[in-house]
């Protein structure tokens, strides 16, 4: 028999619980953004290269990827509060680790747990808000959700760098603890503990699903790097994709699955996750792996001269949060995601046509078109995964869709390094310096990719998602 708690009682819980959620969110998403700052302070602490720290990085993201299949079914035997709070838990225990670690191993072992705990996480706190929230909540419930994707890219950078160069790369994890354990006792506090009817572990099903976003991921991450042997990748994405059929195949057969397929039966569910929502995320992951590349390599500008300007970009994307709700009640979910789509798509095209004699306040303006239209797409396609989705359905929706999200975030890198690669072996000559053609054919294939995506929403109804968006269409 499903254990169901009632809902919270205090009248604020609608905004509250998303609040709790976010928070624990922004400190996941924080910790991810001020590594790269810390680096070689980090080398030098355990006496290797900074080069060596990039394994920390790929660890997480290996346990993540192996760990967010078995965290719907964790959600649904132990109640989603429980495994929230254990994930935040568990994500703090590490990052104490990581503070106190010694060696590169101990660093690497805590970020290993890290990522258990932020595969868990991710998931689970975004079921424990649709499990609260009524459709007629759920817009404004993802736009406090997804905030912390927004922000914490604008302060970690800057937060890393006078962490690290005032006091030390270690209180860019110690800071994790008190977040953490104020995370717990409000988690433990407000959220109401909602468990599924029990099932068996599909011990073949996470095997295979953990393995094909093992393989895949790994693959697509070692495409960023020039030292990679393309074969090798190359190799990694094709198990990836035959472990990936073979998963699919056994959740359609199982009788208990890890995995609930069915979410995919609505168009809103498979559009926004594996169909154009996912070529938008390719190129929206690809646009802040570019940029900071085009400012330094392509501009000549230092590391501070191209946060300021990215700030530029991530300024955008919180502009737009506080129209972001009455524009999709306005007009709807599929005019938004087309429309917004295809002015993002233009935006990050006329990204890769900056160069260093652009004007300062034309710079400024594309980045915060780009950083505007991010925003948007972003949320609207955060919202629309679940406006169809049954109560039943939405553990498995939850996961399905931080799974593929992962996936299209990894690939957007992918694809930004590969595409600054490719043009290498064409010889370009001309007077435009080599390094600008590059970025001109990257921004320009990322843009192209989000173009179509965006046209691609148009298969979707008009009153696609109304119920969550409150638009209503004209018979």
């Amino acid at each position: 028999m499903p254990n169901t708690m009632p809902p919270a009682s205090s009248a604020s819980s609608p905004v509250l619980i998303p609040l709790i959620v976010a928070s624990a969110f922004f400190m996941q998403v924080l910790d991810g953004t001020i590594i790269g700052t810390s680096m070689p302070q980090m080398a030098e602490s355990f006496g290797v290269q900074a080069v060596d720290l990039s394994l920390g990085i790929t660890v997480y993201m290996l346990f993540v990827a192996v760990f967010i299949p078995a965290s719907g079914w964790l959600a649904d035997r132990h109640g989603a509060r429980n495994v929230f709070a254990l994930a935040i838990g568990v994500f703090t225990l590490a990052s104490l680790a990581c503070g106190a670690a010694e060696s590169l191993p101990q660093f690497i072992a805590a970020r290993a747990l890290q990522g258990i705990g932020g595969a868990l996480m991710t998931p689970v706190g975004r079921l424990v808000v649709l499990r609260n929230t009524t459709k007629a909540g759920l817009l404004q419930a993802t736009a406090l959700i997804t905030w912390p994707a927004l922000i914490a890219p604008v302060f970690g950078p800057a937060l890393g760098g006078f962490i690290t160069t005032y006091a030390s790369w270690r209180w860019n994890f110690l800071l994790n603890i008190p977040i953490g354990l104020a995370g717990i006792v409000l988690v433990l506090r407000y959220i109401p503990n909602v468990r599924d009817v029990p099932r068996s572990f599909d011990l073949k099903g996470f095997v295979l699903s953990g393995g094909a976003l093992a393989c895949l991921l790994y693959g697509l991450e070692s495409v960023s790097h020039a030292a990679a042997a393309p074969a090798h990748a190359a190799a990694l994405c094709v198990a990836g994709c035959v472990l990936g059929v073979l998963a699919v195949r056994h959740f359609r057969r199982a009788a208990t699955p890890l995995l609930d397929l069915s979410p995919f039966a609505f168009a809103t569910f498979t559009q926004s996750t594996l169909g154009a929502g996912f070529g938008c995320r390719i190129a929206i992951s690809a646009t802040p792996f570019l940029l900071p590349l085009l400012f330094q390599l392509g501009f000549g500008l230092t590391p501070w001269a191209s946060g300021l300007l990215l700030l530029a970009y991530f300024g955008g994307n919180l502009g737009m949060k506080t129209v972001t709700t009455p524009l999709l009640r306005r007009f709807g979910f599929r005019r938004v995601l087309v429309g917004n789509g295809v002015a993002g798509a233009l935006a990050i095209a006329a990204c890769g046509m900056l160069t260093p004699a652009t004007p300062h306040w034309l710079m400024v303006a594309v980045l915060v078109l780009a950083g505007l239209t991010r925003s948007m797409q972003l949320t609207a396609l955060s919202t629309i995964t679940f406006a169809d989705t049954t109560p039943a359905q939405r553990s498995a929706a939850s996961t399905l869709s931080s799974m593929l999200q992962q996936v299209s975030m990894v690939l957007g890198v992918a694809a930004g390094a590969l595409l600054l690669r490719l043009p290498q072996a064409w010889q370009v000559e001309g007077q435009v310096p080599l390094v600008e053609v590059h970025f001109r054919i990257a921004f320009a294939a990322v843009g192209l990719i989000g173009l179509l995506s965006a046209l691609h929403f148009l298969r979707l109804r008009p009153d696609a998602g109304a119920e969550v968006s409150g638009h209503a269409v004209a018979n």
